[in-house]
């Protein structure tokens, strides 16, 4: 790993959870970046612990700043949800910088994550068709020998990083979505009748704001941009938010629960060319259809325990 300290921002997305706040803030305290972007939601007027959950959140990252850095706050006063919150939080990041290395309060990263993404935002800067920088690798088989990386067309945002150039497209309502549905659905975006019938639903539900989420719409605006994801040869990011507590990841299924991390290795080995790996695609949708089914169950029996119907996700 590179002994150069850390020159990009990082924009770290908080709420309710301080013990988890505080594992994921200490590693964005020992990568020490120049700039700290915080955004964090408010909490829900329904859930009696909630107020004081988020305050210690806050009081984590607030407190726990021990390095010349840069703080910048976006807090919420009042509960906006997971759609709202993530994509005004972001349109403000990009606002404030060109680019960023952006966590969730639930999200691990391994110490080499950070100059991982620092070394490919710099070097795809211009390069309009990388979009995201993802610090997962969902899947166990190996890339291409010697590769530090690969392309794909489907972002995964579970640690990830994007420049203001790519952010523009972002489009939280998916605006365009209906007249793509009109002239084919997915069909007219890609040639894939697998990820087709993933995210087809996935689509649906979030456009009709069945499902309060803001990282679908990320994956509409790729593809309507033909632009590229990154994933990396080794998993740089775990997932530690599974639970009750969750926003979507409820369900321990084994699949994406808590993924064992390894260092990246450096120097990176670069791509010569710039197409994406149908191979890690399909490895990538098999592991995320191993939990999907699952979580749908328990979302319809926390439902029918509730006595109504599915309830969006927050």
């Amino acid at each position: 790993m590179s002994d150069s300290p850390l020159r990009t921002p990082v924009a770290f997305l908080i709420f309710n959870r301080p013990a988890l706040t505080g594992r994921v803030f200490e590693r964005i305290r020992e990568a020490k970046p120049p700039k700290l972007l915080i955004v964090a939601d408010g909490p829900r007027t329904n859930h009696p612990d909630d107020a004081e959950k988020c305050r210690l959140a806050r009081e984590i990252v607030d407190a726990g700043v021990d390095w010349p850095c840069d703080v910048l706050r976006n807090y919420s006063e009042t509960n906006l949800g997971c759609r709202r919150r993530v994509a005004r939080g972001l349109d403000w990041v990009f606002d404030q910088v060109e680019e960023a290395i952006i966590l969730e309060d639930d999200v691990l990263p391994h110490p080499t994550f950070f100059p991982y993404c620092e070394e490919l935002l710099e070097r795809y800067r211009v390069d309009e068709r990388l979009m995201v920088i993802c610090g997962a690798k969902f899947f166990q088989e190996e890339l291409s020998p010697g590769a530090s990386y690969a392309f794909a067309r489907f972002p995964l945002v579970w640690g990830w990083a994007s420049w203001r150039r790519a952010w523009r497209h972002y489009d939280v309502e998916m605006q365009r979505w209906p007249a793509i549905r009109q002239q084919g659905g997915l069909s007219a975006l890609l040639e894939d009748s697998a990820w087709a019938r993933h995210l087809q639903p996935a689509f649906e539900e979030t456009f009709s704001g069945r499902c309060d989420t803001w990282d679908t719409q990320l994956t509409f605006d790729c593809l309507r941009q033909s632009g590229l994801a990154i994933y990396p040869a080794v998993n740089l990011v775990s997932n530690i938010g599974f639970g009750a507590d969750a926003t979507h990841t409820i369900a321990d299924t084994g699949a994406t629960n808590c993924l064992p991390t390894s260092a990246m290795t450096f120097p990176l080995t670069h791509a010569q060319e710039v197409f994406p790996d149908r191979r890690a695609e399909l490895a990538t949708l098999r592991t995320i259809t191993l939990r999907a089914p699952l979580v749908a169950r328990m979302r319809a029996r926390l439902a029918r325990l509730a006595g109504g119907a599915p309830k969006p996700k927050r």
